[in-house]
């Protein structure tokens, strides 16, 4: 799996600032920046999927820890996500 998890995002960058950072390192398939339902403001986060592995291995090793818009970014492997249990479901 080659999803990519960019964390610790300056609140003024853009989906399209994250999919170009990438896209300069392979073909990017899906972007995804996560935004507060209520507020619609950055959460900080996002998700890039890389067309092959190899493609996302390189972005990881070569932007961890690079600059974007004044803050250092984090990349990482995103662990799959779990099935959480909704409110309704636990009544």
């Amino acid at each position: 799996m080659n999803n990519i998890l960019v964390g610790n995002l300056n609140p003024n960058v853009t989906e399209q600032d994250i999919r170009s950072l990438f896209e300069a390192h392979g073909s990017v398939q899906r972007s995804k920046m996560m935004t507060d339902r209520w507020t619609g403001l950055s959460r900080g986060f996002g998700f890039i999927q890389m067309k092959t592995d190899a493609e996302a291995e390189k972005a990881i090793v070569v932007l961890n820890g690079t600059d974007l818009k004044g803050k250092t970014l984090k990349v990482n492997q995103a662990r799959p996500q779990l099935h959480r249990r909704t409110r309704s479901a636990e009544a």
